[in-house]
């Protein structure tokens, strides 16, 4: 259930800079370049989110074949027919979800496991979920060896979400459904977030805040995601 993450507004990976073995850089460097070039250039501003996008090890997080890659503007593949989201995605569905230190936040498709370590960086108390198993369990090594001990993963079906631990600050989705599971909004704290890709063919980026006369949905951007699978 990984997203691949492909913002729709232009050509975000032509031109793209190499990844630290491909142009000799150091990971710490090409890390801070591409904090810099692709995600604070494009307006995300939220202190939080850049030092926490300069402190994860995204290599870490990409088989080996893909290092070179890793601080590349682009999603990587990871196995299993998936990807790890292209690094400004990450950084703004990490702004919108808004997350504080202490925070219970939901993320739906581990996937590799960064946008999870992402939010760990953040303060939150995580807990995420990933129907495929060998992701699940590949994310669950790197987390453990990088000591991200906040973050707690079971495989299983996202559509569901955790509610013997629920509610939760902020939900992250980084699969789209074609519609928003409502059991996502039901596990939702007052003045909660959902962050969600939604759609089919023609997708889109969407918060929705839990408030006390309902729920307020705010359309971001246009994304391209995989499939969210499970049922609801």
């Amino acid at each position: 259930m990984r997203a691949t993450g492909l913002l729709l507004l232009g050509c975000l990976s032509c031109g793209a800079p190499a990844g630290p073995a491909a142009s000799g850089a150091e990971p710490g460097v090409a890390r801070g370049r591409m904090v810099e070039e692709q995600i604070a250039a494009r307006g995300v501003s939220d202190a939080a989110v850049l030092r926490a996008m300069r402190a994860v090890p995204r290599h870490e997080f990409v088989p080996a074949g893909a290092r070179g890659d890793a601080y590349a503007d682009q999603p990587l593949p990871i196995g299993n027919g998936q990807t790890i989201s292209q690094p400004y995605i990450v950084a703004l569905m990490s702004e919108l979800a808004a997350v504080k230190p202490g925070d219970r936040v939901l993320e739906i498709g581990t996937g590799s496991g960064y946008q999870a370590a992402i939010l760990a960086e953040l303060g939150a108390d995580v807990y995420s979920i990933e129907i495929v198993e060998p992701l699940a369990r590949r994310a669950g090594e790197t987390l453990r060896r990088l000591g991200y001990d906040r973050i707690h993963l079971r495989q299983g079906d996202g559509y569901r979400g955790w509610p013997s631990v629920a509610p939760f600050a902020a939900v992250v989705v980084t699969a789209a459904p074609p519609e928003v599971p409502p059991a996502l909004l039901a596990q939702l704290a007052p003045g909660g977030r959902l962050v969600i890709p939604v759609g089919k063919d023609d997708q889109e980026l969407r918060v929705l805040v839990k408030t006390s006369s309902g729920i307020e949905t705010r359309s971001v951007v246009p994304v391209r995601f995989v499939p969210m699978v499970g049922g609801p």
